[in-house]
């Protein structure tokens, strides 16, 4: 197998970490587009390509010093 083509057992696994409050459908688009992505990116098969989101709680999110749930 060439170098530059994926073999059939690669199973892209994208992480994405985000504050609470997605709706179903935004999460929904959000996969859909990430997938569409590595498919057009990676060549993979669309089913070989795993999507994992982990809402974070605002009071376990800081930036720049300062918890997301004391933001004003």
């Amino acid at each position: 197998m060439r170098a530059n083509h994926p073999k059939e057992s690669d199973m892209p696994t994208i992480r994405v970490e985000l504050l609470e409050g997605r709706t179903p459908e935004q999460k929904k688009n959000l996969v859909q587009a990430l997938t569409q992505a590595v498919v057009d990116t990676l060549g993979s098969k669309p089913e070989s390509v795993d999507v994992l989101l982990f809402d974070i709680q605002r009071a376990d999110w800081a930036t720049g010093g300062v918890l997301w749930s004391e933001r004003k």
